[in-house]
């Protein structure tokens, strides 16, 4: 799929996209740090963390990854699956679902709509399968910051939970 205003094209990813994502999970932690946020991934760079590029792995091999390109360079991930981590203590939706169980982008295209556009690519994958509910859970804290991002793509809230600490938004979206 090609997004022509944007110039980003999404394909279906798989485990050679491991190292691409793991970089930009690494530079979406140091973004965050840089700007103060130590409390949404923590400081450590997600390929240092105990498990994370094991987890990436998996991302790639037992889930849907989406990956968007900008003149073939993977510039944006996003990982879809049938329900939320179940490390997350977000309650089932009751009915089918898909559940964006990862969102990153490369930061330096940040701003240029491919966070949107993998999102408009999840609606499209869960319409193609018959299902009406995506949903997602992000981090709360900072000010709700990434809570209005989805809020803007078409996300309402659809319930609030505590992990340890760290203040969870669920969002969904009707795309049926």
């Amino acid at each position: 799929m090609d997004d022509s205003t944007n110039g980003i094209r999404i394909r279906p990813g798989g485990p050679d996209d491991a190292p691409a994502l793991l970089d930009m999970l690494d530079g979406a932690v140091a973004w965050m740090n840089a700007r103060g946020n130590t409390e949404q991934w923590g400081t450590t760079p997600y390929s240092q963390k105990p498990g994370g590029p094991a987890r990436v792995l998996r991302y790639t091999t037992e889930n849907a990854p989406f990956v968007a390109e900008r003149d073939g360079t993977p510039v944006g991930v996003l990982v879809l699956d049938s329900g939320p981590s179940p490390a997350m203590p977000v309650p089932p939706a009751g009915e089918p679902e898909r559940y964006v169980r990862l969102l990153v982008t490369d930061r330096a295209h940040a701003g240029r709509g491919i966070g949107a556009a993998l999102l408009a690519r999840a609606a499209e994958e869960t319409r193609r399968a018959g299902v009406d509910l995506l949903r997602v859970d992000c981090w709360a804290g900072g000010g709700g910051e990434l809570v209005a991002w989805y809020r803007r793509n078409g996300f309402t809230p659809a319930g609030s939970f505590d992990s340890d600490g760290w203040p969870g938004q669920v969002l969904a979206r009707r795309v049926g």
